[in-house]
């Protein structure tokens, strides 16, 4: 066997490397492309309900609510969408806004499910809690820890959504009454593509979820039972609020 000169294992080193990097970039846009469905799968079935609604009501005034929660929907959509064509952006824009409006939308992406699943909603807002943020990031973060309480819990369920400041930090906390996480599953419940659910689930929410929070510099914590009688999951969000 020929021994190779080093111009030829330069050459072949980097076309090692380039096919290592075009490797790396098809992985990184096929994770985008699925973030991007789990995140328009919400407020695409808003729409639906919404829309439905608005088609459906006999006052102008409810068309008129129905039509301008839409566009809120809308423009979510939008933002999920500019957000993944430029995903290569290196620094998040965080500006002051108020988490109890973050909140509030969250749950109005919900809110045809809440009704029609039955599931009581109990929210604990104060006036105003302002943190420096992205607000459409954060959305995406309370969204989806409602989607995945509502997939919790049964007819007979119970979701509780809390915002606080204390000190230095804003906390964000979710909880239901649902079937909670086994002890087996817990450690691998925020990394990509972990899922319980089998074909109804992706994996990717908490993960996104973690990737937000971490990007503002906060954490999130998880606290769960499965005891009967006892049984529910509850995350908590914490957030500096001195930028």
């Amino acid at each position: 066997m020929a021994e190779l000169t080093d111009p030829e294992l330069k050459a072949r080193l980097a076309a090692a490397e380039e096919a290592l990097r075009r490797a790396e970039v098809r992985a990184t846009v096929g994770q985008l492309a699925l973030e991007m469905i789990h995140e328009i799968r919400n407020p695409l079935e808003a729409l639906s309900h919404l829309t439905f609604l608005a088609r459906s009501a006999a006052e102008p005034a409810k068309v008129t609510r129905y039509l301008d929660l839409a566009e809120e929907q809308m423009a979510h959509l939008r933002y999920i969408s500019g957000k993944t064509l430029s995903y290569s952006r290196s620094a998040y824009s965080l500006e002051p806004a108020d988490l109890v409006k973050v909140a509030e939308a969250g749950v109005r992406i919900h809110q045809t499910r809440f009704s029609r699943n039955k599931i009581r909603l109990v929210t604990d807002l104060p006036e105003q809690v302002i943190a420096p943020i992205h607000f459409g990031e954060m959305l995406q973060v309370v969204s989806n820890l409602l989607a995945n309480a509502l997939d919790a819990v049964s007819g007979s369920g119970c979701i509780r959504l809390r915002v606080r400041a204390q000190e230095n930090e804003a906390h964000i906390l979710v909880a239901d009454n649902g079937h909670g996480i086994s002890p087996q599953h817990i450690r691998s419940v925020f990394e990509p593509y972990f899922t319980t659910k089998g074909e109804h689930g992706t994996g990717l929410g908490l993960a996104l979820i973690r990737k937000i929070v971490d990007g503002h510099r906060g954490r999130i914590r998880v606290r769960t039972s499965v005891r009967p009688g006892r049984c529910g999951t509850t995350f908590r969000v914490s957030l500096p609020t001195n930028g």
